[in-house]
């Protein structure tokens, strides 16, 4: 495996020549970067998979919203259409995405959800229909240099960090290391729940923040399962049943993965690619796995992200004599960071705030 990224390294070298360009087309304003008279917060990485951008795109709405009029404003990968679009009643996710399609379904009543893969458009589509607009939230933005956001939040994941990484197709990176040097705020996703500050220091000596930068750290908190919406099912309180039948279609499931083999017996993990459609031969599989479990102690278990892709399927009635659940998960600062972290946010928005 080593001798073949050996060979790939050229690939890597090229594949770098290009992105620098592409920097430095910015850097000198022959392509230009714009900013807007609005709060404009980017959230993304410098990594192809998973760092956790949708729960802390969460987490920003839940600090936000209740004070102020805001909206997320994403590409929608894997959708279907085109341009600029906002989420309603009737949205799915071929056409908006599976990422904004949860926080329309979340956080219907508190957000505006948006999506268009030129960022600028969208901003200004976004400002030019809500008038009353106040903060626009950037998911997956970080490589999207036509947009200047106000704040640029960086997340790396614990498991994988960047600085350790290379670029693709050797490692996982798709941007520069030195392209970190743009981010405000550095935050370290899925560590442990119990952090110590030994193990924290040595991570910041290891990414090296530069002075404007803040490094925060941050956990997943995993809830109870619900069951999948239609289907009537009993609570599951505190203790899983014995034998759990995971599927999951993201980028990195093993955090989930590694809380599950505490909570249950057995896990019978069925992975699928990030964003994956599921088919009726995916569902039939999925069944045929759970129904050789002997055991009556026993679940099928998914994510929320992967939920709402099932409940817009032609396939979701499978389940419907099938204890099916998902496990939501929400973002957590470890301390003290979590306060220097929402103040940081509150007062950059509070000082930029839109002028009517």
């Amino acid at each position: 495996m080593n001798y073949f990224r050996y060979l790939l390294y050229p690939f890597a070298l090229l594949y770098g020549l290009a992105v620098f360009i592409r920097h430095w087309l910015f850097d000198v304003g022959i392509i230009p970067s714009k900013g807007y008279p609005i709060p404009v917060i980017g959230v993304g990485n410098i990594t192809v998979g998973g760092t956790g951008k949708t729960p802390m795109v969460e987490y920003l709405i839940r600090l936000l919203s209740d004070k102020y009029k805001i909206a997320t404003l994403s590409r929608g990968y894997g959708r279907k259409s085109k341009g600029y679009f906002v989420a309603d009643q009737y949205s799915g996710s071929k056409e908006i995405g599976d990422e904004p399609l949860m926080y329309f379904q979340k956080f219907k009543n508190k957000v505006t959800v948006a999506v268009d893969e030129n960022r600028r458009e969208g901003i200004e589509n976004l400002m030019q229909d809500n008038t009353d607009l106040e903060v626009v939230i950037l998911d997956d933005s970080f490589q999207h240099r036509y947009v200047k956001p106000g704040i640029n939040i960086l997340l790396t994941d614990y498991y994988n960090l960047y600085p350790n990484d290379h670029l693709l197709p050797v490692g996982r990176l798709r941007d520069l290391k030195r392209a970190a040097a743009k981010a405000d705020i550095i935050i370290v996703t899925k560590t442990d729940k119990v952090m110590s500050p030994i193990l924290s220091r040595g991570i910041e000596r290891m990414i090296k923040p530069l002075p404007h930068q803040q490094l925060f750290f941050s956990y997943l908190k995993y809830g109870k399962p619900q069951p999948a919406h239609g289907l009537e099912l009993p609570e599951i309180k505190k203790d899983f049943p014995s034998v759990v039948v995971l599927f999951t279609g993201i980028a990195n499931p093993w955090p989930l993965q590694d809380y599950l083999i505490s909570k249950c017996r057995e896990l019978i993990n069925l992975d699928f690619p990030d964003h994956h459609e599921f088919k009726k031969r995916d569902v039939d599989a999925i069944i045929k796995t759970f129904e050789e479990q002997f055991t009556r102690n026993k679940i099928l278990l998914t994510t929320e992200k992967d939920m709402m892709r099932l409940l817009k399927s032609p396939y979701f009635s499978r389940f419907k004599n099938f204890p099916l659940y998902y496990i939501p998960i929400e973002v957590r600062m470890h301390k003290p960071g979590n306060v220097l972290f929402d103040n940081k946010i509150l007062d950059y928005v509070r000082e930029n705030k839109r002028v009517r």
